[in-house]
């Protein structure tokens, strides 16, 4: 299991609107779909609060990847 910031993250007015919408999306979706709403929070993290990929991904509980 990977670790996740996300559940803090979601209280956070730092954190773009998109990124937290899309992680309360995943907090309460089935494990099917909860990836692929980590992965949009984790492209508006690096698009919008300039963080890169890597650390985007690894702040919603994603391995490394691309974004």
């Amino acid at each position: 299991m990977a670790f996740s910031l996300a559940p803090l993250l979601v209280h956070s007015e730092a954190v773009p609107q998109l990124a937290r919408q899309a992680l309360l999306a995943a907090g309460s979706a089935p494990p099917e779909s909860r990836d692929e709403l980590l992965e949009e929070a984790a492209r508006v993290l690096h698009r919008e609060a300039d963080l890169a990929c890597r650390d985007a991904r690894e702040l919603v509980g994603l391995p490394p990847g691309t974004c």
